[in-house]
C-alpha cells in the first residue's frame, strides 16, 4: 500500500509532466550554450543540449526532482549577440523532466524568470 506521501509525489510529478507537454510544443533549437547551475547541493557548470522559448534542456551529474525550481545562468557569446562582453541571462525555473540519457542525467527546465545582465 503506498503511503500519502507517495501518492502526492507521484501526483505532483504527474502533474508537472501534464504542464511540460502543455509548454513542449515549442520550437526547439539545438545550441550549445555554456551554464551554470546554482543549486543547494553546489555549483556546477554545463551546456545545453537545445533551447525553446519556454526552456532549455541540458545534461548534468546532480539529481534534479520533477518540480524542483532551479536557478542558472545562461551565457550568450559577444560575437552571437552582437556586444562587446558575453551577455548573462540569469534564470530561474522549474524542473518539469529528469531522467538518464547517454549515461548521464538530461534535465528540461521551463523558464519562468529572466532578466539580462552585460558584464
Amino acid at each position: 500500500m503506498m503511503s500519502n506521501e507517495s501518492e502526492n509525489s507521484s501526483g505532483a510529478a504527474k502533474a508537472a509532466r501534464s504542464r511540460y507537454s502543455d509548454v513542449q510544443g515549442a520550437a526547439r533549437f539545438p545550441v550549445k550554450l555554456p551554464i551554470h547551475i546554482k543549486s543547494q547541493g553546489g555549483d556546477s557548470d554545463t551546456e545545453s543540449e537545445n533551447i525553446s522559448a519556454n526552456g532549455v534542456l541540458f545534461q548534468c551529474d546532480a539529481d534534479m526532482p520533477v518540480g524542483s525550481t532551479i536557478d542558472f545562468t545562461i551565457s550568450l557569446p559577444a560575437e552571437v549577440v552582437g556586444t562587446e562582453a558575453d551577455v548573462q541571462v540569469e534564470c530561474r525555473g522549474r524542473v518539469v523532466r529528469s531522467g538518464e540519457q547517454d549515461g548521464r542525467r538530461g534535465v528540461g527546465v521551463v523558464i519562468d524568470e529572466y532578466r539580462f545582465e552585460r558584464k
